[in-house]
């Protein structure tokens, strides 16, 4: 076997762990809002307030169903819409305290999530994850590059 598909199938291989762990995650939280207006205020929370049609090509969704989407978490009191103070025709979606404190009690429980299951691994496994962290740092960086594109 080459080196070249030795790494295609640790790349595979890896894939397919992360996935899974994914999929559970996401099985695992609350279904209180939808997973695409979860990801939006995840979004907004990263990025800073945006507009509706950068939030609808970063969520993979149109930008009709994105201003629906926009109004009920409006209705919700987790965004509102403020004017972009370099271009008066602009209107931007920015996170409320209460949208906030939303994403940060979500991460929390998917992270105590993930910590109960580490808990449960011997120290060599933990210590390879230690040593995995900053790869898979990168990857959520470059993922996150990839789907958000320039900052507003």
């Amino acid at each position: 076997m080459s080196r070249q598909d030795a790494t295609r199938r640790a790349s595979t291989a890896i894939g397919s762990a992360l996935y899974g762990l994914a999929t559970r995650a996401v099985r695992r939280l609350p279904r209180d809002l939808s997973l695409t207006s979860a990801a939006t205020l995840a979004t907004l929370d990263r990025t800073g307030p945006r507009r509706i049609t950068d939030l609808a090509v970063i969520e993979g969704v149109t930008q009709p169903a994105m201003t629906v989407l926009v109004r009920v978490m409006e209705e919700s009191g987790l965004v509102e819409r403020r004017g972009d103070t370099s271009d008066k025709r602009v209107t931007l979606v920015c996170l409320t305290e209460a949208g906030a404190s939303y994403v940060r009690a979500r991460r929390g429980a998917g992270v105590h999530a993930f910590v109960r299951l580490i808990d449960k691994l011997t120290d060599d496994e933990v210590e390879a994850l230690v040593a995995a962290l900053p790869a898979l740092l990168h990857l959520a960086a470059l993922d996150s590059q990839d789907r958000e594109g320039p900052k507003q």
